[in-house]
């Protein structure tokens, strides 16, 4: 994510054709080779970790948010992302020459920067709640009388 981030910003404020379409073409490797398969796999190997030990998978309040912000950066990486790299890329070789309508409409260049800051900030969220274990167990539920 942090990859894909720095070439959207690299490419946002430019008005360079050539630095344009070398972002986005670049863009289109590292999200698809590691971020798509990585992104499932994350929440697959969260939910088998968390059903498979103590802390199971709403016991704590800190794994249940967890459980719920890892999805969210699932679809914000794999469908939100990846639809919108390959369009860049597209629009790119579309345009080999000339300045900057390399990658039209404009907010596409802006929707470049923004999936993946959102993805890259709920996964980070993921890593502060494992690395700091906030709040603690959820309350057991007691039987009605």
């Amino acid at each position: 994510m942090l990859c894909l981030l720095t070439l959207a910003v690299r490419a946002l404020p430019t008005d360079d054709a050539g630095t344009a379409r070398t972002a986005y073409r670049a863009m289109a490797v590292p999200g698809d080779a590691p971020v798509v398969p990585l992104s499932p796999t994350s929440l697959a190997s969260g939910v088998a970790l968390a059903l498979g030990t103590r802390w199971g998978l709403f016991r704590f309040r800190r794994v249940a948010v967890k459980f719920w912000l890892t999805p969210a950066a699932t679809a914000a990486s794999v469908l939100a992302l990846t639809a919108r790299l390959h369009e860049a890329a597209r629009a790119a070789e579309r345009h080999p020459t000339g300045s900057v309508p390399a990658v039209e409409p404009g907010f596409l260049r802006y929707h470049l920067v923004i999936v993946p800051t959102v993805a890259l900030l709920l996964h980070l969220a993921d890593v502060v709640l494992s690395v700091f274990k906030p709040w603690g167990r959820r309350p057991e539920r007691r039987p009605a009388r």
